[in-house]
């Protein structure tokens, strides 16, 4: 019986901007953690970050990597048209969905540095209830009103699905993809995973009050729309930088591969 060996992918850290570079890392980072925080879905889904320093190149997950595999060194670089620019010595490419989805975010949003797109069951039940998100609990008055829909037409390989994403999406960095999951975006990898790790608390929470199949004590509208001011752009700390180095030391410890 033959096993499978782990992955060789040489470093590039030599051969990169140390932008680029700390993009990588920051991304194979947050890749790990969607994994750790059970927010993956083997290979199906989808990190990504534009490169600093050539703000029309961005950087994804090869298709066939584990999420919990990804090193920065692993990462693709492909431009907003397509064209792959780096790609380790694998035999692994780009997944179509996945470009057709980040290059959509990059192409229309010059303020988004970072995009992340998940499959959770979570997720994906509320993308399939007419209600949508609700806002039940204070981490989901986070989102409230600042929560784009985008309609399901099937998986999103057709190119001119990029124009409608991004009308959808707008000047909002959450999204729910009706019948598909959760869309992220945020000026930083770290923005983008926090608020990945807010929506999806938020999706469980409601998801366990529904199951009990009992009435729902839904806050009134004076304190939903309080709730939610509170987090208005100008009112709420920005989330994600002061969690990040918590989350790399963490990860520092356990898990340093991801540097590599």
């Amino acid at each position: 019986m033959t096993h499978a060996s782990a992955l060789s992918i040489a470093p590039i850290q030599s051969s990169v901007s140390a932008a680029e570079w700390q993009a990588r890392v920051d991304l194979a980072a947050c890749y790990r953690l969607c994994d750790r925080y059970g927010m993956s879905d083997m290979i199906y889904t989808h990190i990504t970050a534009r490169v600093p320093d050539a703000p029309g190149q961005f950087l994804i997950n090869p298709n066939g990597m584990l999420f919990s595999e990804i090193t920065a060194s692993s990462l693709l670089k492909v431009t907003e048209d397509g064209e792959l620019l780096y790609r380790p010595d694998l035999p692994y490419g780009l997944h179509p969905a996945g470009f057709t989805i980040h290059s959509a975010i990059y192409r229309a949003r010059p303020d988004a540095a970072s995009a992340m797109h998940t499959h959770t069951i979570a997720g994906m039940a509320v993308s399939a209830l007419k209600c949508g998100l609700l806002p039940l609990t204070q981490t989901a008055t986070r989102f409230c009103g600042r929560i784009a829909y985008h309609d399901f037409r099937g998986p999103e390989r057709d190119p001119s699905e990029r124009d409608l994403l991004a009308q959808s999406l707008g000047a909002l960095n959450y999204c729910i993809l009706r019948n598909h999951g959760l869309l992220t975006v945020g000026a930083s990898v770290s923005e983008a995973f926090i608020a990945m790790w807010g929506l999806e608390r938020a999706c469980q929470a409601q998801l366990a009050a529904m199951a009990c199949n009992t009435p729902l004590e839904m806050p009134s509208e004076e304190v939903v729309e309080k709730s939610c001011s509170m987090y208005a752009p100008g009112n709420s700390r920005t989330y994600g930088p002061l969690e990040w180095q918590g989350l790399l030391r963490m990860l520092d410890r356990t898990d340093p591969g991801f540097r590599d």
